[in-house]
């Protein structure tokens, strides 16, 4: 089995196993994995797996929904993305592309031919290449003879390195390790052609990171450059409240259209914040903070806030509520604060610990009473109720930030961090004299 405190997995050893979801059922089968290089000899990282539905139909399932590898089976969570697979220009593929490659070892002049890769999960949904099996050129590829079969460390072999140019697949290699902010700073810099050009190589959950740090025209802009799909992708990776502010932006028209592409559980999200004035409660919030049962305990509270897909701003709340459980939900019980929850018992109900001075905000609360209330309370994220006190989002600090702040700010700051540091094209310039 492989997790993220297990071993690394040969690839050859999962293509053609059974991908089931949650529930057990059957989704398809593996057919091959996709990767991404990365710079300065780094082992490439592991962007997802290509899965046969039906009919040698095949679609992408990104590595943050594989829960389970062992040698029976992959198991996967959520709902599958039957869009047809299509591989961008920063990818790769195992079978396809490594697989019987020759290369060079760092500690060798003799070249070798890949046989087999391994892949290891290295954090919390992250995966990356880890060994090689190689065998000598001029030999003939059979699974059976283990004896002409050396096993190595990705870093000595001479493949997939650093470019020495500045093109599209080198720069896609030195933004994969970039944080966001960064990521949006080099967009920011670039000329809209260039900037399109980069953002259709881009990962999908890269660029819609990168997406919410970008000035507003910018972000309208580059969405309505992308084919349709893509961008109905790219928007689903966005935060609910961040995807509802772009689409409000664009033509009516088009805004349907991607709509209508969206996974129906990501759209019915966007398509209710839309419905809210823009500098509401109700506008701002996220549809998805942590909600639990009143007859939760803190362990699991604890549990749901460790989550690396959370946020801090978002796992620093628990909220209570009845069934159902996602916004709208049944009536809000009340929040609990997280450093609460480090004092408590694991066996506390949660709902004991609920903070019964904390009023929530209502969904037509404008944005000077929201600023006041986090700021009277010391807050970085408020529940937002309904007019039947059901709970329908929360609102996070960056959110109240973002609409605070003048409308130009993210401009003004990408331009000040292009001031202070050079671009990763800059730097690419600057190393090669």
């Amino acid at each position: 089995m492989a997790s993220e405190n297990s071993t690394s997995v040969f690839v050859s050893r999962i293509r053609g196993l059974p991908v089931l979801d949650g529930n057990g059922d059957l989704v398809g089968k593996v057919r091959d994995v996709v990767i991404q290089r990365r710079v300065a000899g780094r082992a490439p990282r592991v962007k997802g797996l290509v899965v046969e539905l039906f009919a040698r139909h095949r679609a992408f399932i990104e590595m943050v929904r594989v829960k389970n590898v062992d040698g029976a089976q992959v198991i996967i969570s959520g709902m599958v993305n039957t869009r047809r697979f299509e591989r961008r220009e920063s990818e790769m593929l195992v079978f396809d592309d490594l697989f019987d490659l020759t290369v060079e070892r760092v500690d060798q002049a003799e070249s070798a031919v890949i046989f087999d890769v391994s892949m290891r999960p290295v954090r919390s949904h992250d995966w990356e290449l880890s060994q090689v099996a190689l065998r000598p050129v001029g030999t003939r590829k059979s699974f059976g003879r283990r004896g002409h079969i050396t096993i190595v460390d990705w870093s000595m072999l001479k493949v997939l390195g650093a470019d020495q140019g500045q093109g599209t697949d080198q720069l896609i290699a030195e933004m994969e390790d970039m944080k966001a902010a960064d990521v949006a700073r080099e967009l920011h810099d670039m000329s809209p052609e260039r900037r399109a050009e980069v953002a259709l190589a881009l990962d999908d959950g890269k660029l819609a990171d990168a997406l919410e740090e970008l000035p507003e025209d910018e972000q309208v802009q580059l969405i309505q450059e992308l084919p349709t799909d893509r961008a109905a992708d790219v928007l689903e990776e966005m935060d609910a409240d961040d995807a509802a502010d772009l689409i409000a932006e664009l033509p009516p028209e088009l805004a349907e259209v991607l709509l209508s592409r969206m996974q129906p559980d990501e759209a019915r999200d966007v398509r209710r914040l839309l419905n809210y004035e823009e500098f509401t409660a109700g506008g701002m919030m996220t549809p998805e903070p942590v909600i639990l049962p009143p007859d939760a305990t803190v362990a699991d509270a604890l549990a749901r806030i460790r989550d690396a897909e959370l946020t801090p701003a978002l796992a620093c709340m628990i909220y209570v509520a009845r069934s159902p459980l996602e916004t709208p939900t049944g009536r809000f019980v009340g929040a609990v604060h997280f450093q609460r929850l480090l004092r408590e018992p694991p066996s506390t109900l949660v709902s004991a610990l609920v903070d019964s001075d904390l009023e929530p905000l209502t969904d037509s609360a404008n944005l000077h009473t929201v600023s006041r209330y986090f700021a009277t309370y010391n807050l970085v994220n408020a529940p937002v109720v309904d007019s039947t006190h059901r709970l329908i989002g929360a609102v996070t600090v960056d959110d109240v930030l973002d609409h605070v702040l003048p409308e130009d700010w993210r401009g003004t700051q990408l331009d000040s961090m292009s001031d202070d540091e050079p671009s990763a094209t800059a730097r690419g310039r600057v190393n090669r004299g």
